[in-house]
């Protein structure tokens, strides 16, 4: 681990819903969810203000208009999220080449690499101009860690939430963690957590006074040595650079087996559409399904299928999985499961199609993700259906954003994100031929437009 604090992390604050916010004069200060709004959707985002009530990310969408029955609910807007991002990476990259992106709003920075900060002052000094430049450029906000290595920096982001910036000097990291929970450390999730909870250890500082030997036949010598080290503020990992992510995958372990071949499969599924929307979130897609599967007695198989070209689509996805399943016996039961897409690149077949016919905009799909699709649907019977939140302009009003369209009616609020007030509202017919829709407007004058 390094002397100096010179590992940046970024995490952009309730980005999709800060987004919205900052485009929609109106809904600034109030709470937003963002996500599918199907009977199946899940929340992708929400605002702070909605997250008062409780809401928060990958919630049941049905859940969340429970707690916030008066929050404004959007389908996403990936391109221009994509949009932001690229201003965001983009600024980290005039910072340092070494710049390793987890998903659209959120990064870490080796600014050591790239001469920005070489000790604790010129560190703290770029994160200062980094948020005040993200602000400048996009009108939003991101919250900055600092630190020797990537695991205590994206822990000082977290404490930096929302809108602030957090250093950790070298030398206080064992003071830091020690009365932190298990579950701020990389690798343990919710089993992980429980598991070593039964064994009395909650706490970083526990798991030091338990002893290396006892982490490891607790959890096994891989997961093990990593976790105690860990636990000793130790933490080496370079961040890499975007060009050399290999793969997106992802997988749970279940604290009691699963032997009901059913629920295997339903797992395998679940998990395929959480890996297809991490690799959405990264704008990338791939073409080599991987099916990972450890079973009871901890042997472990994985099984692989390359498709003919790159795909994000979860369908394509799940339906990979599956069959790579079939191949595999699980009678004994199941401990682990993971789903994984390698092969990347940052385009897909489908997308290509889309963009030549101009259909680059989101709606949900059968799981309750957000895939790319019209901003305006064609239903049954000729009716138009237009998607909350969506962008569209009148011939007399001017641009304006979707709030509901139903029973031949849809109603538009029409303003600009360099509007003070709120912006009036009008309803229409949904066939009214001086609506249309439109590109998403940039947040800050001479930005770059969805």
């Amino acid at each position: 681990m390094r002397a100096a604090p010179t590992i940046l992390h970024l995490d952009m604050d309730a980005f999709y819903a800060s987004a919205e916010q900052a485009s929609k004069p109106s809904l600034r200060g109030k709470a937003v969810v963002v996500g599918g709004l199907g009977p199946r959707g899940v929340v992708a985002t929400a605002s702070y203000e909605a997250r008062v009530f409780g809401v928060h990310s990958a919630m049941p969408m049905a859940q969340a208009r429970r707690l916030a029955p008066n929050a404004a609910y959007l389908t996403p807007r990936f391109t221009f999220y994509r949009a932001i991002s690229d201003q965001v990476m983009g600024l980290l990259r005039d910072l340092s080449p070494l710049v390793e992106p987890l998903s659209l709003d959120e990064a870490f920075v080796d600014l050591e690499a790239g001469g920005a900060a070489w000790d604790e002052e010129s560190a703290r000094l770029v994160g200062v101009r980094l948020r005040a430049d993200i602000r400048a450029v996009t009108a939003l906000t991101g919250s900055v860690g600092l630190a020797a290595s990537k695991m205590l920096a994206k822990i000082a982001s977290e404490q930096a939430k929302p809108d602030g910036l957090v250093l950790i000097e070298p030398g206080t990291e064992r003071a830091l963690l020690g009365p932190m929970s298990v579950r701020i450390l990389p690798g343990v999730g919710p089993a992980t957590g429980d598991h070593l909870r039964r064994a009395g250890i909650t706490t970083v500082e526990e798991i030091v006074e338990a002893g290396e030997d006892e982490v490891v036949r607790l959890l096994g010598k891989a997961h093990g040595h990593g976790l105690y080290a860990m636990a000793l503020a130790r933490d080496d990992r370079a961040v890499v650079a975007e060009r050399d992510t290999k793969s997106v995958s992802v997988e749970d372990t279940y604290d009691v087996d699963i032997h009901d071949r059913v629920r295997v499969r339903m797992e395998v599924q679940r998990l395929a559409d959480r890996c297809v929307r991490r690799l959405r979130g990264a704008g990338l897609s791939g073409r080599t399904i991987v099916l990972k599967v450890r079973r009871y007695d901890f042997s472990t198989l994985t099984r692989s299928e390359t498709l003919r070209g790159p795909t994000d689509d979860p369908a394509v996805v799940r339906e990979a999985a599956g069959r790579l399943l079939e191949a595999v016996d699980t009678t004994g039961g199941v401990r682990l499961l993971g789903v994984g897409v390698s092969g990347l690149a940052d385009y897909t077949q489908e997308d290509l199609f889309a963009q030549a016919a101009g259909e680059v905009d989101l709606v949900e799909d059968e799981a309750g993700g957000a895939v790319e699709g019209p901003a305006v649907e064609e239903r049954s019977g000729g009716e138009r259906q237009w998607r909350a939140g969506h962008d569209v302009r009148h011939a007399e009003y001017g641009h304006g954003w979707v709030q509901g369209s139903g029973l031949g009616r849809v109603t538009v609020r029409f303003e600009t994100p360099e509007d003070v007030e709120p912006g009036r509202v009008r309803t229409f017919r949904t066939d009214d031929p001086g609506l249309e829709p439109a590109e998403p407007l940039p947040l800050v004058r001479g930005g770059v437009p969805g």
